[in-house]
């Protein structure tokens, strides 16, 4: 528990600096792909290979369903990936990587892992299951146990 002589806000502050830092690495590291950081984002979270709705990547990413449409026609023009319907929900988008789309998503997967493991390496597993937790009690996730 946070104790009252600390201020939560500074933690959300520093949460948000090193979200920029890593994303101006990452997107330093992948500029030859011409990648937007949303862009970067969506396929960062399809990179595992399984497909979509619009609504859970949006929530996924935490983008605004408008912002997202638009990063989805980018990359769909770029051929990476494809918007259909789910089978039995004619209303529901399902988001598909095409092949480009999965070489595309491995290489930010692959450079996610290298800063990931740069700037975790030093630290004990408990110090990192701990973040994890941090991260997902602020996603609104719980504790994670």
């Amino acid at each position: 528990m946070i104790s009252e002589s600390e201020e939560p806000a500074r933690l959300l502050l520093e949460l948000q600096r090193a979200t920029h830092a890593t994303l101006q690495e990452l997107t330093a590291k992948l500029v030859d792909l011409d990648l937007s950081p949303s862009e970067i984002n969506a396929l960062g979270n399809l990179s595992d290979g399984r497909p979509r709705t619009v609504s859970e990547l949006g929530a996924a990413i935490g983008i605004r369903p408008t912002t997202l449409t638009g990063v989805l026609d980018r990359l769909e023009r770029r051929g990476c990936l494809t918007r259909g319907v789910r089978a039995g929900d004619r209303r529901a988008v399902l988001i598909e990587l095409t092949e480009d789309g999965r070489e595309t998503a491995d290489l930010i997967a692959a450079a996610i892992a290298e800063i990931e493991h740069q700037a975790l390496a030093d630290l004990p597993a408990e110090v990192v299951g701990n973040f994890r937790r941090v991260l997902r009690a602020l996603a609104g996730g719980g504790s994670g146990e």
